[in-house]
């Protein structure tokens, strides 16, 4: 037989009602378990122990004071007002407590489970030890000193809606294995830190605000940790975040972006959503063995820096902007590691960026912006590595490197820089790739001593000299130097830089300057319309410069002063009026040089270019340049169309291009026939769309065709110039237009290639975006020039088709589309066989059959590059050769030059990304 429950007994604290107690204490000795004691408006000193299950619950209006409010005071003898046991389960409605003293507790929960809504406890701090649980809700917490909350328990604290005010010391110390959760709840004016966390406890605080604080907002030392979503901290003495310790970060930066994972506290301090702003200190500083993640958060105001990472900290920032800070606004030290992406630095009183000692700094796809000093700082043994900035407007240099620090910067923007765009010092070891320089005092200043690599770098429009090699091991590969203000490429004494494929253009002063002592090595070079010299060597000066070109100097195309001894080997020199100009103790070595068009030469002419601007193909030497006029000068060859044909036909995969190209010539050439007939011709648009992702031989197939049409007469020069947004979009009103002018007159004779043409689009929703005025002027220049200049827009596929429609202008003047296949894993390994031919190397079939394997397992995804896959791949075979012969006490010749199945990179190191 089941004995029904028994109801729960109502009791009644003062009022005067029948049969109600006096005080709290004989009213809780005479309630049984589970029973509900109604206290009505009063002040009750007493020492109240709970040690069985009850409710208590306030009756009558709060109000600000004790007038109508039920107030239990502590009654001085030491003892808190309210004491909860071990094993009770207590619920507590509207109840005002006060305690003893300020630095004493009012309120002690010892054990058992509390659940607490509305009232106020103050004069005293709330302590929660042993295995006590506290959910607490709406209630308000004021005039504690020491402590507001002391929490040092088994059990979970919750606390929503409430507020901690005015404590003298710290709002809440959580410490053991605490955990602590906090929603909607405001710590306000405290003297210390507003929350500090030790120990192992752990702390999740959502829609939160922390407000002047007289020290940190957020301090977490031990292995405690912390995670905050949505909050704000504002108006510190000291720092809003300190961190001296944390527990390990369990999950991923990727994961830490899930709501799961955001509350599930697997360790390490996270902030995701919130804004740290107006403090005294820094916004977060860590030290010790300690890991910090920022997701999407603002960090403003500070007095210090924005972030500040030393000792093993381990930062994570994302989508995070770090604004107007008083310091620099990262600084990562001592043996600190920092990798951040989507971030933005604007309005430093100092530095954007500041690693040092053995710092690891990895940044993607970020901003710095309007700093006071250099954006980027690196010296000691600091590692950086930049990919995907955006690096402007600063006083100082873009990027400042010293000591021995390391740097790889690869798709940066770097542009006003009141001195040099990149400067490297000292003994500092830096790869540039695919950097622009643009509008800086020196474009790349690399007068150090360390090694440098420029490859494929773009320094554009700077004051003075476009870049500055010194004595270090340096190498520079393609790219080019456009508008320096005075020389374009400057080599120091001492220094002996390696320099291929490289483009100097339009210099205000000479192309090349080599100074006494210099040994540089230059092959591939153009120089293009100097105002003065093409190439200028200074007394002492010497070195070797073979297959260069420099055309349209203001000055003698090659200078020698006294001494110098350089060696100049099929060097070609057009349109120049003179093309060797030597004081008498000079002693250069002449090879195989030849002049075009030029007034003075003591070079060989070749005659009869009068209408050809198309360069010397490399290595072609003056005695086989042409044949014999009747003057005994040679004449310049023109170019095969059925050779040009065959070069195409040579590229690798490309079948559906090759055949478009071929059915183009058919219809060019029927064109041309018919004007030379004197008979109208049919309507033909030149201008093409070249669809396709990267690596597929677009910019190749442009170069060929502008020469194609260059054969077949429908251009004058069939040159081809590269443009991008950057090249064409200002930054401001009346720069678009006159920026994409210059860019089209360049181009004139010749063929535009613009890459990525999608990015000219408008974005969705519209917009401020000059792009569109480039692209109106784009479309307008096309018409006015028809016949001239020859357009061609390339991207991905659907970006194009996008952008085609996005101007009826580009519609009616891009009705052709080629389309660019990716190469399949048979066309890859003979990319990589051609880039063995060509560097003397050769491939076993066992190496060949590898890399068929090897491609296969590459991820055809967005970071697959095809051609440029193939190339990593060929680079990484090579480095892994070199480690494999180096073991090797006396290689052999078929040793050094035989690439094996033991040098193709494994699948699951996949390119791109360099070598295994």
């Amino acid at each position: 037989m089941t004995v029904p429950a028994q109801p729960t007994a109502t009791h009644h604290v003062g009022g005067g009602a029948p049969g109600a107690h006096p005080g709290l204490a004989s009213t809780l000795a005479a309630a049984a378990e589970g029973d509900e004691i109604r206290i009505a408006p009063g002040v009750y000193r007493e020492a109240v122990r709970i040690v069985r299950s009850v409710t208590l619950r306030a009756l009558g209006e709060e109000a600000g004071g004790r007038s109508g409010a039920v107030v239990l005071a502590a009654p001085g003898d030491g003892r808190p007002a309210l004491e909860v046991a071990a094993g009770a389960r207590v619920v507590v409605d509207g109840l005002m407590v006060e305690g003893e003293a300020a630095d004493r507790p009012a309120v002690v929960l010892a054990g058992g489970r509390t659940e607490w809504s509305g009232g106020r406890i103050g004069a005293g701090r709330l302590e929660v030890h042993g295995d006590a649980g506290l959910a607490m809700t709406g209630t308000v917490l004021a005039g504690a000193a020491l402590a507001g909350m002391l929490l040092r328990t088994g059990g979970t604290v919750a606390l929503t809606d409430c507020r901690l005010l005015g404590t003298d010391g710290t709002g809440i110390v959580a410490g053991g294995s605490t955990r602590v959760e906090l929603l909607r709840t405001d710590v306000r004016d405290t003297t210390g830190s507003a929350l500090r966390v030790r120990e192992d406890a752990a702390v999740t605080l959502r829609e939160c605000l922390i407000d002047g604080a007289g020290r940190s907002g957020l301090l977490v030392e031990d292995q405690g940790s912390a995670r905050l979503t949505d909050c704000r901290i504002r108006a510190c003495t000291t720092d809003a975040v300190r961190v001296l310790g944390s527990s390990s970060a369990a999950s991923s930066a990727e994961a830490a972006e899930t709501t799961s994972s955001r509350e599930a506290g697997s360790g390490g301090v996270r902030l995701h959503d919130c804004e740290l702003s107006g403090t005294g200190g820094d916004s977060v500083r860590a030290d010790g063995r300690s890991e910090v993640e920022l997701a999407f958060c603002t960090l403003r105001d500070s007095g210090g820096s924005g972030i500040t990472a030393g000792d093993d900290a381990r930062i994570r920032v994302a989508g995070t902007r770090i604004v107007r800070t008083g310091a620099a606004a990262v600084v990562v030290h001592g043996s600190a590691r920092l990798t951040g992406r989507e971030t933005v630095i604007r309005s430093s009183a100092a530095n954007g960026l500041v690693a040092t000692g053995d710092a690891v700094v990895h940044l993607d796809d970020s901003a710095l912006d309007e700093c006071a000093y250099s954006p980027v700082h690196a010296g000691d043994s600091a590692e950086i590595r930049l990919r995907g900035l955006r690096i402007t407007r600063t006083p100082e240099h873009g990027t400042h490197l010293v000591a021995g620090a390391r740097a790889v910067i690869e798709s940066t923007w770097i542009s006003d820089c009141g001195m040099s765009g990149v400067d490297l010092a000292d003994s500092v070891r830096a790869e540039l790739r695919g950097v622009a320089v643009h509008r800086t005092r020196n474009g790349v200043t690399a007068a150090g001593h360390g090694p440098t690599l420029l490859h494929g770098c773009e320094i554009a429009d700077s004051e003075r000299a476009a870049a500055v090699l010194g004595p270090g091991d340096q190498e520079v590969t393609g790219g080019s130097l456009v508008r320096a203000g005075t020389a374009g490429l400057v080599v120091e004494p001492g220094a002996a830089p390696r320099v291929t494929g490289l483009e100097i253009r339009d210099a205000a002063g000479s192309g090349v300057v080599v100074a006494g002592g210099a040994e540089p090595r230059l092959s591939g070079v153009r120089v293009l319309r100097p105002a003065k010299n093409g190439l200028i060597v200074d007394s002492g000066g010497g070195g070797v410069f073979e297959d260069c070109e420099i055309v349209a100097p203001g000055f003698p195309a090659v200078h020698l002063a006294g001494s110098a001894a350089p060696v100049l080997r099929r060097v070609r020199v057009q349109d120049a009026a003179e093309d060797l100009s030597a004081e008498p103790d000079a002693e250069p070595v002449v090879e195989e040089c030849v002049s075009v068009r030029v007034g003075s030469a003591q070079w060989p002419q070749l005659a009869g270019a009068a209408g050809r601007k198309t360069p010397l193909p490399a290595g072609a030497a003056h005695g086989a340049a042409g044949t014999a006029g009747a003057d005994g000068d040679r004449e310049e060859p023109e170019e095969s169309l059925d050779d040009l044909l065959g070069e195409l036909d040579t590229l690798i995969g490309l079948a559906r291009v090759k055949q478009d190209v071929a059915s183009l010539v058919k219809l060019m050439r029927m064109v041309h026939r018919r004007e030379a007939a004197g008979l109208a011709a049919p309507p033909l648009s030149r201008h093409l769309v070249f669809a396709g992702n990267p690596g597929t031989g677009k910019t190749t197939v442009a170069r060929l065709y502008g020469r194609i049409l260059a054969a077949v007469g429908l251009l004058e020069r069939g040159h081809l110039v590269e443009a991008d947004r950057s090249s064409l979009v200002g930054e401001y009103v009346g720069h678009t237009g006159p920026k994409t002018q210059r860019v089209f007159q360049e181009a004139m004779g010749g063929v535009l290639f613009i890459d990525e043409a999608y990015s000219l689009a408008p974005a969705a929703g519209g917009g401020n975006d000059f792009a569109q005025e480039a692209v109106a002027t784009l479309v307008k220049l096309m018409e006015d020039h028809r016949d001239a200049v020859v357009v061609i827009v390339a991207g991905y596929p659907d970006e194009m088709e996008h952008f085609i429609d996005s101007n009826p202008g580009l519609a009616s003047r891009f009705n052709r589309t080629l389309l660019f296949e990716d190469y399949d894993d048979a066309e890859l390994v003979r990319i990589v066989e051609q880039h063995a031919a060509s560097h003397q190397y050769e491939l076993t079939e066992d190496a060949r059959d590898a890399l068929g394997t090897h491609f296969s397992g590459v991820p055809r995804d967005h970071r697959f590059g095809n051609g440029r896959s193939a190339r990593q791949a060929f680079q990484a075979m090579t480095e892994r050769q070199a480690y494999r012969v180096a073991e090797i006490e006396a290689p052999s010749e078929a040793d050094l030059v035989t690439l094996t199945r033991q040098d193709v990179p494994e699948a699951a190191g996949a390119v791109p990304g360099g070598a295994a």
